[in-house]
């Protein structure tokens, strides 16, 4: 399914959705405007297609203690498809990365890093981040205040 196979209702249904995902399909119909049965359907076809991947809770990482944010700059000194790939796999099993990004720039990788404190980090950047296939060099950068941190809605 394509951005344009989308129409008003289906946009409408993601938009609900992202604000608030424990929603009823019989309060989403009656704010989309469709009755219970199609607005079903439709969301059926949504999570089939992939555009809705999954529904899931949203936790406060500074009540949980983690609210120690960097963001990881890494140059690799490999940069063919099986360096990234094996990169790639390594990175996804470290709990503390947040997200990773392949990077077109002066650097290879955008790593955002949660842990508890400054001390936590470091053990994460010398133990796991640096220990990365084809790792060849990294810069960090200390998040001061997170400002937003939504994704669609």
């Amino acid at each position: 399914m394509e951005i344009e196979d989308l129409d008003r209702f289906d946009r409408a249904i993601l938009t609900e959705l992202a604000s608030e995902g424990r929603i009823s399909i019989t309060e989403l119909a009656k704010r989309i405007g469709l009755s219970k049965s199609p607005t079903q359907a439709r969301l059926r076809r949504l999570e089939e297609a992939g555009v809705i991947r999954g529904y899931r809770a949203i936790l406060d990482p500074i009540r949980l203690g983690m609210d120690h944010v960097a963001f990881v700059e890494i140059r690799m000194s490999d940069t063919r498809e099986t360096a990234l790939e094996a990169f790639n796999k390594a990175v996804s099993l470290i709990p503390e990365v947040e997200q990773a990004h392949l990077i077109a720039g002066n650097f290879d990788y955008l790593l955002k890093v949660r842990t508890s404190d400054m001390r936590a980090y470091r053990r994460v950047l010398a133990e796991k981040i640096s220990t990365l296939p084809g790792v060849s060099l990294t810069s960090t950068y200390v998040a001061m205040q997170a400002v937003k941190e939504d994704g669609l809605a």
